[in-house]
């Protein structure tokens, strides 16, 4: 018989089996959703990869000129108001990078004056103003401004290429922008002053503007978009991390005020550190600039030793990791460009296909800068911390966290929730001006390739909408109050309540005070629940419907009344409650479905018909997935 110590040494092992058979299928798991060259150092990568790329795009320009076109979209339609400073910024690389003594350089140099030339009177604003002004900086540094530019055309750069275009010089305020332009117009006054084209008068007004936006509308160290609506998103934590990264550009201090708001967009970011090298999940203009966004932030954090020496270890890793993503997946082969539009992809109009040669440059630009800065701390092909490593300290960060933006009349903050590594977002912001009512900016859960919006899409995601008896329609979205959270053991609550409901029929928010709303949110392994109840401020609110969707990744649905099973993806199952009726069909060649990463597989539509609203009404939905999951790189 066997005795009670050796019964206690047998349970103990039969534990960590268990445990170590755990760890194995999430080590298969990590293994499949981490990038290929994840264990390369990133120099290796970006000289292997971005740099051949990128003599690739340079020739080709060199033969077809104006004609040049990428996946049959020709790049000078005189829609992409950025092209001759990405142009500018992005061939820099190559001439400067290359020694004199290497045949191709007096090749290069004869291209790049030719190309300057050719693009003098294209239409160049605002971001690829300051990309031209950085270029040619760097060309001065290097000893070969004079030689790669023309005087003539140099001469034309220096009208052209000023901030005035899109500052007002009398009060230094943006001309019809969001703040984040702020940083761009301060880099372009500090780079004419290197450039001895002008006095110091500018970068210094503009940057006291930049920060007197930030102790008025950003007390929590995170940028508003707007003048106080409340639009935080990726932008918001970047901007920080692009003003160090300007100051270290052009040998300016950086303060310690502004290294301690770079710390607080660095203690974000490494609550969502993953696997995967992914960025941002929810917000505009995402795509690979959702991924550069950590890495342009974490290597100025770097730099100036915001970071522990074991963060630095860190960030470098995940660096590795988006860029070894970037040639992965965000390059396509077949394209021969970067691929934002194509094979169930979408993004903003604003970054439409239009802009292909600029979007190569830019996102080259940014992984090659920030590069040459991890190799300048010593990083120059350094291999990364191997994935064992990197999971177990993804492993110890905080379950949860509540990041603050902003309090008074409304909340705006960030709750992250981390199952395994997994990483949820829940975003309780406003889009703001023209975005408040994209699906990209709801305050619903994000995590990626699993919960995501689309690219201004404005249908019901994971949210009522009520269509009022006469067509007003209100969405619970912008107008959040009292925010709570409660952690217990595995499980986090998440609180909050709405006095008014937004009005979606104009650009701007419009708060309409008829029906209130409260919501909790409870996260735990494997499931999350919404439960929100509506009521009638005042009077009984006539409804001509209330529609509700959820679109995912997953496949297979089958119903069971207002429950789907799913046979594929990591969504295992969604259920819904108030609501009359739901069905699901397959979205997979709409377009109307197609996120920053790939088109979702189905979609579930729920709907309430004609009704009056004349008490409480509580609709809950639960979500469950495969957990533990790991989120790839790339849609499952």
């Amino acid at each position: 018989m066997m005795n009670t110590f050796a019964r206690r040494v047998l349970g103990t092992s039969l534990v960590v089996a268990l445990a170590l058979t755990a760890c194995r299928d999430s080590d298969d798991d990590v293994a499949e959703a981490e990038p290929e060259l994840s264990g390369t150092p990133a120099n290796t990568i970006v000289t292997s990869k971005l740099l051949p790329h990128l003599d690739f795009l340079f020739n080709k320009l060199a033969v077809e000129k104006k004609d040049f076109a990428l996946d049959g979209t020709k790049a000078f339609n005189g829609r992409d108001e950025f092209l001759p400073g990405k142009i500018a910024i992005g061939f820099s690389y190559l001439l400067i990078g290359t020694p004199e003594s290497d045949p191709k350089f007096a090749d290069y140099l004869g291209k790049y004056r030719e190309i300057a030339d050719l693009t003098i009177d294209d239409t160049n604003k605002t971001w690829g103003i300051f990309y031209y002004m950085s270029a040619l900086n760097k060309l001065k540094n290097a000893g070969l401004l004079e030689r790669a530019v023309s005087a003539e055309t140099l001469a034309k750069l220096r009208t052209k290429l000023d901030w005035r275009t899109f500052v007002n010089p009398v009060d230094y305020t943006l001309i019809n922008l969001p703040t984040n332009y702020y940083g761009v117009a301060f880099s372009i006054a500090r780079l004419r002053e290197l450039l001895g084209w002008e006095d110091g008068t500018g970068q210094q007004n503009l940057m006291a503007k930049m920060i007197k936006h930030y102790e008025t509308y950003s007390e929590y160290g995170f940028s508003d978009e707007t003048d106080g609506q409340g639009r935080f998103d990726r932008y918001s934590v970047l901007l920080i991390g692009e003003i160090c990264q300007r100051l270290i550009e052009t040998g300016l201090e950086v303060t310690p005020q502004l290294k301690g708001w770079l710390r607080k967009s660095v203690d974000l970011i490494l609550l969502r550190l993953n696997v995967a090298g992914n960025g941002f999940d929810y917000g505009r203009s995402l795509g690979p600039y959702a991924d550069t966004a950590f890495v342009e932030v974490l290597s100025a954090a770097a730099h100036l030793n915001v970071l522990t020496a074991k963060e630095k270890e860190i960030a470098y890793a995940f660096a590795t990791r988006a860029t070894a993503k970037f040639v992965q997946f965000w390059y396509d082969a077949d394209m021969k460009s970067v691929n934002l539009w194509e094979k169930g992809r979408r993004t903003d109009t604003y970054r439409g296909k239009h802009r292909i040669l600029g979007e190569n440059l830019s996102l080259s630009h940014q992984l090659l800068y920030t590069t040459n800065l991890w190799n300048a701390d010593g990083y120059k092909d350094k291999t990364p911390m191997d994935t064992d490593d990197f999971t177990d300290y993804l492993r110890g960060l905080p379950r949860t966290a509540l990041t603050w933006f902003a309090r008074g009349d409304y909340d705006r903050a960030l709750v992250t929730y981390r199952d395994g590594l997994r990483v949820f977002s829940l975003p309780l912001v406003n889009g703001g001006n023209t975005y408040h009512r994209h699906n990209q900016y709801f305050a619903v859960p994000y995590s990626y390739n699993l919960l995501s919006g689309v690219a201004d899409a404005d249908y019901p995601h994971l949210q009522p909408k009520f269509t009022l008896a006469g067509g007003k329609q209100l969405i619970p979205a912008a107008y959040i109050k009292n925010v709570t959270t409660e952690e217990h053991g595995k499980t986090l609550t998440v609180r909050f309540r709405q006095t008014e409901l937004d009005d979606v029929a104009t650009g701007s928010p419009a708060p309409n005070a008829s029906i209130t709303a409260e919501t909790t949110y409870v996260f735990e392994p494997g499931k999350i629940t919404r439960t929100a109840t509506y009521t009638p401020s005042g009077a009984a609110v006539p409804l001509d419907k209330i529609s509700m969707e959820f679109g995912s990744f997953s496949d297979g649905a089958t119903a069971n009344g207002l429950r789907f099973a799913y046979q594929s993806g990591d969504v295992t199952a969604f259920e819904v409650q108030g609501l009359e009726t739901c069905a699901v069909k397959s979205v997979a060649t709409d377009t109307g479905y197609q996120t920053p990463t790939g088109g979702l597989k189905s979609n579930v539509a729920c709907e309430s018909g004609a009704a009056v609203l004349d008490k409480p009404l509580t609709i809950r939905w639960a979500l469950e997935y495969k957990s533990p999951s790991v989120a790839s790189f790339v849609p499952r």
